[in-house]
């Protein structure tokens, strides 16, 4: 009985611990940003560390266990029943709910996929690329230069977002909120969560919001309404294209209070820098004067840029594919241009994927938005004709700088199935496919 009674008290003490240390926000994000924040009642976020919060919690697992009499160990599981519980969601506290990361890089239609879940309908609340606040103050701080700590920043603020507290991702607003209400929230527009009753408040005459709703007038956003309308719908997604390393993720994915599921979505370099020159043209300029001289110095910092960027787009590959413990059945890994052939097929994959039932919404949607017009398909927009699309690149990028991205991109392009062309009669061939046929899944 006194072993019983002692056993009691540490679970008490442990859970104080967890209390305590769940009340301190991130040291690196409150260096950064020394302005004070509302506290919100929801969770707060990961100790960088990822010791001493996640060992508190195991601990008391185990001792729970102990004084319930049961077996209940995860850490005594095989990992076929750990695979088991993962595919029946019961390594989470999270209700059932699940938490859907769409990761990508700029130009790889990540926008357009992300629609397959922003229109799944009233069940889904979905984000349209949060971190770009973070991404945008922290340019000039000399700490952002610190892989690190910018991951660990990343990885908060999702974290808060997933659990529908958006305090975190205040620190980085400019200008600050004020009682939780911003006319400045990046892409609004590009939230159906964040355009629909209750959370599209009033219009506030003079008030300018650069990215209002498009499909009815709002006031500015009310992010304490935004966390309720959050914490109403059974599933979360969001999308982003400011996670550079999928292994930064790994706490975040751990957390028993999330369901995560990973979507990694890439496309063929030569592709995306066609799309970046296009999209980006002040900023390729460089690129551009390149294809006029036919000579590319491979020592320059862009070129340099493009490889570490192709590295980093493998790399995380690599390790999802890898099929570590902490990602079993919660990493896919999907290309573009096999979202662009078969669309509905692969949003089927997607959902499926995520334990999520593929709503008429989704599917109605995909259908509308893939069979459009060449007028309708602007370098922004998430309407398609999506097999064209795949394509088009083809016929942009000059066969220089095609070459350039086999040379300095080869082993990403080997891993995705990308084919390589040797001249450009062949990479304006549309009879020849530069796709090989690859399972990833």
């Amino acid at each position: 009985m006194k072993t019983k009674y002692a056993i009691v008290f540490i679970c008490i003490v442990a859970l104080v611990i967890i209390e305590k240390e769940s009340n301190i926000l991130s040291r690196v994000s409150d260096k950064l940003i020394q302005r004070q924040t509302p506290q919100q009642t929801q969770q707060t976020p990961l100790d960088y560390s990822n010791t001493t919060q996640n060992g508190s919690l195991t601990m008391l697992k185990i001792l729970l266990s102990k004084l319930a009499g049961t077996k209940r160990n995860y850490s005594s599981l095989s990992e076929e029943q750990e695979d088991e519980l993962d595919e029946l969601g019961m390594h989470s506290h999270s209700g059932g709910r699940k938490h859907i990361l769409l990761l990508a890089t700029t130009r790889t239609g990540s926008s357009f996929v992300g629609e397959f879940f922003n229109q799944h309908g009233e069940n889904m609340f979905y984000l349209f690329e949060p971190l770009w606040h973070v991404e945008r103050m922290l340019t000039m701080a000399a700490e952002a230069n610190n892989g690190t700590v910018l991951a660990g920043i990343y990885r908060d603020v999702l974290q808060g977002l997933f659990l529908c507290d958006f305090s975190p991702l205040e620190k980085f607003i400019s200008p600050p909120p004020q009682d939780h209400i911003t006319p400045a929230l990046f892409r609004r527009e590009s939230s159906l969560s964040l355009c629909e009753e209750p959370v599209c408040t009033p219009v506030i005459k003079d008030v300018f919001e650069r990215y209002h709703c498009k499909t009815r007038r709002c006031g500015p956003l009310n992010l304490t309404l935004a966390s309720e309308s959050c914490l109403s719908k059974q599933h979360h997604a969001i999308k982003t294209v400011r996670v550079r390393q999928l292994e930064t993720l790994q706490p975040l994915v751990e957390d028993p209070r999330l369901d995560v599921r990973v979507i990694q979505l890439v496309r063929d370099p030569r592709a995306i820098l066609a799309s970046r020159m296009v999209a980006f043209s002040s900023k390729y300029q460089t690129w551009k004067a390149w294809a006029q001289d036919g000579q590319v110095p491979e020592d320059d910092e862009e070129v340099k840029r493009l490889k570490g960027n192709c590295d980093q787009i493998r790399m995380s590959a690599e390790v999802g594919l890898s099929r570590p413990r902490w990602l079993r059945n919660r990493y896919m890994l999907v290309r573009y241009e096999d979202i662009a052939r078969y669309p509905m097929q692969k949003a089927e994959e997607m959902y499926r994927f995520t334990g999520i039932p593929f709503s008429p919404q989704a599917r109605e949607w995909i259908l509308r938005n893939t069979q459009t017009t060449q007028g309708a398909s602007g370098i922004y927009s998430t309407q398609k004709n999506s097999s064209e699309q795949a394509e088009k690149w083809r016929f942009s990028i000059p066969f220089t700088l095609a070459q350039v991205v086999q040379r300095v991109c080869g082993p990403t392009m080997k891993l995705f199935g990308y084919r390589f062309v040797d001249d450009e009669k062949t990479l304006i061939n549309k009879s020849i496919s530069l796709l090989e046929e690859k399972p990833f899944n």
